[in-house]
């Protein structure tokens, strides 16, 4: 490169970050507080949740839990409890794709509005790019209010501001929750796109969700309220200088009418129709599980508070229910980067005769190599601490998720899945933690997240179960041999094949992974 080139792509970029960093956010001050309805109890979900209590000597004082590892039967249940839902909606997510389970997802909300229900969508503004548009649109609907969270400047370069702005918007909202009347809300590892719903056919994410019912849900609702009052949630009318006419209202309507007509045949519309869920969470007939619930979240001051706030972290809540460990932890995290920190803590568990169980996914699996390469430093450290690690393999095809005699927990850890993206951890098979938190240093210090604590012996012992029945059958344990990892594969409780390298990758993949561990950037992974 010519020392001229170079010095036009100099300027080229410095002029970039410098108009990134003069334009500035509007004032936010005018929006217009507003809070969840909790006098629900005579909605149909109401009515839903207390007919099944009342049939269960267990229940009077759990909240009622339901799970959904199956990717289908995840977005079914959302658009169920949101046709079911008749006072209020409030949708908060990190990713909101413009696709095929989004576009359906997102004609169930305009329905609801039609029919009177007050939607709340509070979405992440990381995924929302060129869509203000269409934003706008749906904004325009008398009962829908959409805000955005930590929002680019428009009009400017996204890219100049990730650069221009680090550490400010480079701290996303990770939350995600759907709150049907106050009455069952749904937590766990999905955001709302086809690779989450078993609808893309190159990305399959393994994942889990969990709904969850009163009184815990009333949480989970207050959580939403936090996000949706904070300073940092824009309403779409303050961002985006552009009003809905009658006639583009038509406009949407039509567009969703058609496209309605047109996913009629569609898998997700077919299992919508003939949803059992949609018949038993409005008869009172659905097969809770019944567990004392604790919501523990982030503060959305997270994002704009040093990060030695830590009174505003989920971790620390969630740290007493770890610590507390007397013989077993599973970990199940797509995305690990447990740091020198996290290495120590395990190997400390591990020396007062804990064992630690991880998986997480291989270098083929995961979907972020870079996050591949901030763990990777860490796994003999981890092995020779006794702690037993566990990587997906990505062509893993295992049970039929339509086979009745399944666990009702799967986990994300069973069927043809080429990526984990579930997100929980077990204690002691006593305890359970599910949600969006991934144990690397982005969810814990720089993004927002949401989880449950589950204490239920019943469904911790089933998650940890069914870890024990697939773990062997989808993915490679890996073990020192000689001071060196070595991956191996099982069938039977036999090993079949084992590997000194990373299975099923190019040695052109494993030096660009190679290349990666030399960047300073652990602390955004």
């Amino acid at each position: 490169m010519s020392k001229l080139k170079f010095v036009k792509i100099a300027v080229i970029i410095a002029t970039v970050l410098f108009l990134a960093g003069c334009a500035s956010l509007p004032d936010n001050d005018i929006r217009i507080e507003s809070y969840h309805i909790s006098d629900t109890q005579m909605t149909t979900l109401g009515q839903g949740v207390s007919d099944s209590r009342s049939g269960d000597t267990l229940a009077p004082k759990k909240s009622g839990l339901l799970f959904f590892p199956d990717g289908v039967d995840a977005f079914v249940v959302r658009a169920v409890i949101a046709r079911l839902a008749e006072q209020t909606l409030d949708v908060q997510y990190y990713l909101y794709h413009s696709d095929l389970s989004g576009g359906i997802l997102t004609t169930e909300l305009w329905a609801a509005a039609e029919r009177g229900v007050r939607v709340r969508l509070l979405l992440d503004d990381m995924d929302m790019g060129g869509k203000d548009s269409d934003l706008a649109a749906l904004n325009a609907h008398e009962n829908i209010q959409i805000r955005l969270f930590n929002p680019f400047i428009r009009g400017k370069s996204r890219v100049g501001q990730l650069v221009s702005r680090f550490g400010t918007v480079t701290r996303r909202a990770h939350n995600k929750a759907m709150i049907a009347d106050n009455q069952v809300g749904i937590v766990g590892g999905r955001n709302i796109g086809d690779e989450y719903f078993g609808a893309d056919p190159d990305v399959a994410f393994g994942d889990l969700d969990v709904l969850v019912t009163q009184p815990a849900v009333s949480d989970i609702s207050t959580e939403f309220d936090l996000y949706w009052n904070s300073p940092l949630a824009y309403p779409v009318e303050t961002l985006v200088d552009k009003e809905a006419t009658p006639q583009e209202l038509e406009q949407v309507t039509r567009r969703i009418n058609t496209f309605t007509v047109e996913q009629e045949n569609s898998e997700y519309v077919k299992r919508l129709k003939n949803s059992e869920f949609l018949t038993s969470l409005k008869n009172g007939g659905a097969d809770y599980y019944w567990g004392d619930v604790v919501v523990l979240y982030d503060h959305p001051d997270k994002i704009s508070s040093p990060r030695s706030e830590v009174n505003l972290h989920l971790a620390p809540q969630l740290a007493p229910y770890i610590t507390s460990v007397e013989k077993e932890l599973l970990v199940i995290s797509p995305y690990f980067v447990p740091g020198e920190e996290g290495v120590s803590f395990f190997e400390a568990l591990e020396q007062r005769g804990v064992q630690v169980r991880i998986v997480t996914n291989s270098l083929a699996s995961n979907d972020v190599s870079i996050v591949h390469a901030g763990y990777s430093k860490y796994r003999k450290k981890l092995l020779q601490a006794g702690v037993q690690l566990y990587e997906i393999d990505s062509n893993t095809v295992a049970s039929d998720f339509d086979d009745k005699k399944r666990s009702k927990i799967s986990g994300g850890l069973s069927g043809s899945k080429a990526s984990l993206h579930a997100k929980y951890f077990v204690m002691d098979r006593q305890v359970a933690f599910i949600g969006s938190l991934n144990f690397d240093p982005r969810s814990v210090v720089e993004n927002t997240e949401i989880g449950v604590i589950i204490q239920s012996q019943e469904i911790a012992l089933e998650l940890a179960e069914n870890f024990d029945a697939h773990i062997q059958t989808i993915s490679y344990e890996l073990k020192l041999e000689d001071g060196d990892i070595r991956w191996y594969r099982y069938a039977d409780g036999n090993v079949v094949e084992t590997w000194d390298v990373e299975p099923e990758t190019t040695w052109w993949l494993r030096f660009k992974v190679s290349l990666m561990k030399l960047l300073p950037v652990e602390s955004q992974l």
